[in-house]
């Protein structure tokens, strides 16, 4: 049927894109637990999610630096995130 050839054989789930996805899944099930959230569903938070886009970040060749003071200033956020706007979905 060629599911499994798609997993084995092309791009359908690259393993960068599949160790984002377990971060998050990891860190969200630690949140859940550490937190003692209700039950219910819940967004990831933010920290999290931008933890594990840092984590990644050098496997893309990039290079993380830390925002100075005018830049927050001028961003209207904090030097230590989180970064996206509130409106943004995951």
């Amino acid at each position: 049927e060629g599911r499994l050839v798609n997993l084995g054989c092309a791009h359908g789930h690259p393993s960068f894109v599949m160790s984002n996805s377990f971060s998050n899944q990891v860190l969200a099930q630690i949140e859940l637990w550490t937190k003692k959230y209700e039950i219910g569903v819940h967004r990831l938070p933010k920290h999290l999610d931008e933890k594990v886009a840092a984590l990644h970040v050098a496997q893309l060749g990039g290079k993380l630096t830390k925002l100075t003071k005018h830049q927050s200033d001028y961003l209207d956020i904090p030097i230590a995130g989180p970064y996206k706007a509130d409106h943004y979905r995951y």
